[in-house]
């Protein structure tokens, strides 16, 4: 029977199961679009940005390499590139040379960045609450309340 449930899950979804990973997908995908339309009309700096800027906030000295960085965010090498030459315009972060590889670079949170970061967080986490947190939540309707005897 083991088999047989594996060569079936192995050809295709099941129509529930394909509705639910689409409404994955499309929830997923309005969320980070809203995220990124609020984070841009509050403070003019795209969900990416802000990404990144929690990414580096939270480093040691405020700095990564960019191949872990990019890894964090989950951008290509070339698409973290352009970014962080978009931020470092901005003066939101700056490039640095990495001590113990020449080759390597980092990225690094300018103070200018954490007060940027500082600014839109108060924007992005009312929005994380309330378009994901939210929904989550209980419905205190529904909760179950024990009677003792």
């Amino acid at each position: 029977m083991a088999s047989t449930v594996q060569s079936v899950a192995g050809d295709r979804l099941t129509a529930a199961e394909l509705a639910a990973w689409r409404g994955f997908l499309r929830t997923h995908m309005q969320v980070l679009r809203e995220l990124d339309a609020e984070l841009i009309a509050a403070h003019g700096l795209p969900l990416t940005s802000y990404d990144v800027l929690t990414h580096l906030e939270s480093a040691p000295d405020r700095s990564l390499r960019m191949r872990d960085l990019a890894d964090a965010v989950l951008l290509s090498r070339s698409g973290l590139t352009r970014l962080i030459d978009r931020l470092a315009r901005a003066g939101l972060v700056r490039r640095q040379c990495c001590a113990d590889d020449g080759r390597g670079q980092l990225a690094v949170l300018t103070d200018t960045g954490l007060a940027a970061l500082r600014e839109a967080r108060p924007t992005h986490l009312a929005g994380v609450r309330r378009l994901f947190l939210g929904p989550l939540a209980p419905d205190p309707a529904h909760e179950v309340v024990s009677i003792d005897s």
